[in-house]
């Protein structure tokens, strides 16, 4: 067999150049490129194998610069999202404080279910500079580096100690991260000395090589079993989730729903799933859903779940469904999500197969009249909020519901929200009317503060066609903004919609709703007698001017009456900008609320205060805990009538 001399590092660039995922028709490269920040665990490893790609072949492996391990990973997984899993980048980083910064967005990946390939260095595996530089040393146990911290936070983790590991390890990591059900963070860990090893490559290795997605079909049967119940429905809802995106399913779901009536709520992941003009979507579902879709969530006697992993805000905490006799069939390709609270059918299978099975099975069933006139009046009743919500009022500080008003009706179609954090996402979950399967983005599984513009960089990458449109409010910002400049230094263009609250506008809200009265919710000087930053006193902080000073095109709208008419403008004029990223800043007032939804989210309340409105709080708290379930699947069980 024919063999390469190489480094392992070399090894793995070409390797990884050569993987492509198949999914129907689309063929397209699964490793698009390698984001990376070098030092002194791989600067001599991967670092001179990019510099020899670029050199021999630049179409190789396709390298970015970034600022911050985190927020180059970050982009990696919003890459992914708007790709639908087909295609995701590589990150390398540097042994220790580098290779710890991503471990929050393999969080992010997991939980979103959602590929991105770390390959953290690690520190030597021959151990002779031990310790080295940046290494973490526990006495108890002389195998643990930084890395296994890693471990709990991927679908697949490796570290290739000697050179010949390399085969196994990027072939199972190409499993996992081509795979719809296992997908999420993918670890790879390469000590520093190992990187520049040497080790005969077999050329059958580095050949392309291609990765089938899987599409399941549903087991017999169990499509007979879930429209017979489907049949007999009342009252019948689908939950659509982000399995509705991933799998191309919106087509299949549009027939479903159209030719049975049955209406539709959406989890985070899931808006998209419809237009939101749609019929048959009441728009979101849970705590923070629209009225329409929780009115009918409430009284649903058949769930269909979709994709979705029922996390607690879909749910409503366990509330949202309230009839006795409720069933639930959960489509989902992994058994994990499909057996969740007690479904009465699990159907593990992908959502297009399994919805194209079912569109036949339903031939003729249509939902009553009745429930019919419901949902659309109720539909009508909430849009009608929307319309008022997004009214300018000609306020000096318009509030977040206006702001969205304002930026949605200067998008087109086809832009893509983004979103991870704070009071935006609940708020654009009601209120953004989506136009596109894949016009709304927002990570919701983690909610990771300082995802939003490192995201907008991955959505632009991905398809510069669209217009990516970053909302974030100032508390987010500031945990993750440097990727600008890597936005500026690829002049990839996106916007980003800065919202000054002058602190944390979420959990401010929040703290008021458990009776902490926005405890440590402000930006604002401490004050020494108090111990505390309960006072007027704001921060002098200028966010325009930081973006500015990282060479971004920043447009300012001044406080006054006629903020959100300037704001409409502004997004058009940036849309019009082709010079790179482009940064609106506006003021706001955060005790302006969205609509209510009728949702509710389970947070404890202490049941002992001396405070009089944690007292009301505990007293509200424990009304609403009369609503919730052990299980959503209560009652649930399979008759023979």
């Amino acid at each position: 067999m024919a063999t390469r001399r190489m480094t392992v590092s070399q090894a793995i660039v070409e390797f990884l150049s050569h993987q492509y995922t198949v999914d129907g028709d689309y063929r397209e490269r699964t490793i698009a490129g390698m984001f990376g920040i070098f030092g002194h665990g791989n600067v001599a490893g991967l670092s001179q194998a990019l510099l020899q790609a670029s050199v021999e072949d630049p179409s190789m492996m396709p390298f970015h610069h970034a600022r911050n391990e985190q927020g180059m990973a970050n982009e990696a997984i919003a890459y992914a999202r708007m790709t639908r899993r087909r295609s995701v980048f590589a990150c390398a980083a540097s042994v220790g404080p580098g290779a710890a910064n991503m471990l929050t967005s393999a969080a992010v990946a997991t939980t979103n279910r959602l590929p991105v390939l770390l390959l953290p260095s690690d520190t030597f595996a021959n151990r002779a500079p031990d310790p080295v530089l940046q290494q973490l040393e526990l006495p108890h146990d002389a195998t643990v580096t930084v890395n296994d911290a890693f471990k709990p936070l991927s679908r697949f983790f490796d570290r290739v100690t000697r050179p010949e590991q390399i085969f196994s390890a990027l072939l199972g990591a190409m499993r996992v991260l081509t795979d719809p059900v296992e997908t999420g963070a993918v670890t790879i860990a390469l000590p520093e000395d190992v990187q520049a090893e040497i080790i005969d490559v077999p050329e059958e290795f580095l050949a392309d090589r291609e990765w089938h997605i899987r599409r399941p079909r549903p087991d017999a049967g169990v499509i007979e079993t879930a429209a017979r119940i489907i049949r007999n429905a009342k009252r019948p809802m689908i939950i659509a989730g982000g399995g509705v995106i991933y799998s191309d399913a919106h087509e299949v779901l549009q027939q479903l729903v159209e030719a049975t009536g049955i209406p539709v709520g959406m989890s985070q992941a899931g808006v998209g799933s419809l237009n939101w003009d749609h019929p048959q979507n009441l728009g979101a579902v849970g705590a923070t859903g629209t009225s329409a879709a929780n009115k009918a969530a409430a009284e649903a006697d058949v769930v269909i779940g979709i994709g979705t992993r029922y996390s607690d805000f879909t749910t409503s905490s366990r509330t949202a469904f309230q009839n006795e006799d409720v069933r639930f069939i959960n489509i989902n390709i992994g058994s994990f999500d499909a057996f969740k609270h007690g479904s009465a059918v699990p159907v593990v299978a992908d959502a297009r197969e399994s919805l194209a099975e079912l569109i036949p099975a339903l031939v003729g069933f249509q939902v009553p009249e009745n429930f019919r006139a419901k949902y659309i009046a109720d539909k009508a009743e909430w849009d009608a909020a929307v319309d008022a919500s997004f009214t300018d009022q000609k306020r000096t500080l318009p509030g977040q519901p206006e702001i969205i008003g304002a930026v949605q009706a200067a998008s087109d179609p086809r832009d893509v929200l983004i979103c991870a954090a704070g009071s935006l996402p609940g708020d654009l979950h009601k209120l953004w009317r989506v136009r596109d399967q894949l016009g709304y983005h927002v990570e919701y599984a983690f909610s990771t503060m300082g995802y939003e513009i490192a995201a907008g960089l991955g959505v632009a990458r991905a398809d510069k066609s669209r217009d990516a449109i970053v909302m974030v409010g100032d508390g987010s910002y500031l945990m993750l903004h440097t990727e600008l400049v890597t936005a500026v230094a690829e002049k990839l263009k996106f916007i980003t919609v800065l919202i000054q609250n002058h602190g944390y506008a979420s959990i401010g809200h929040l703290s008021e709703d458990v009776g902490s009265q926005r405890f440590g919710t402000k930006y604002r000087y401490r004050d020494a007698e108090s111990n505390n930053h309960e006072n007027e006193h704001r921060l002098p902080i200028d966010l325009a001017a930081n973006a500015r000073s990282y060479g971004v095109h920043v447009i300012e709208i001044e406080p006054g009456p006629d903020a959100l008419e300037k704001l409409g403008e502004a997004v058009k004029a940036a849309k019009a900008y082709e010079g790179g990223p482009v940064l609106i800043h506006i003021n706001s007032d955060p005790l302006i609320y969205a609509p209510d939804g009728l949702g509710w989210w389970d947070v404890p309340v202490a049941p002992v205060s001396n405070i009089a409105s944690t007292k009301l709080a505990y007293a509200e708290y424990k009304q609403a805990l009369t609503k919730q379930k052990k299980l959503l699947g209560r009652g649930v069980q399979e008759r023979n009538n």
